[in-house]
């Protein structure tokens, strides 16, 4: 799912501009999100390895997943990828109800 997200967003912003200026949004905004995904976590989050680069609480955690998630699915509806982004939304609210143990654990952190 991070990988869709990823690149919804290098889509999305690819079609910001018909200018250079493209090039940049389309790698920018995904790189952005995933230093933001790869670097904020949870000390000890068992669906990563285990190491923080930058620590945060594990409710800080949750919403920077929803919003990396929520941004995605976004990017796709403002370029009429209704379905793309109804999907993603779909996957993204399944995968955090099957995955409730985590979401506990995060939310206890």
């Amino acid at each position: 799912m991070e990988v869709s997200a990823l690149v919804a967003m290098a889509y999305w912003g690819w079609q910001q501009s018909d200018s250079a200026l493209r090039i940049v949004f389309a790698l920018g905004v995904p790189i952005l999100a995933a230093a933001v995904w790869g670097t904020l976590a949870v000390p000890g989050d068992p669906s990563r390895s285990g190491s923080a680069p930058l620590p945060v609480p594990g409710l800080l955690r949750l919403a920077i997943e929803l919003g990396f998630f929520s941004f995605a699915a976004w990017t796709l509806y403002t370029i009429d990828a209704l379905r793309l982004s109804g999907l993603l939304s779909v996957a993204v609210v399944v995968h955090y109800v099957a995955s409730y143990d985590r979401v506990r654990w995060l939310m206890a952190r």
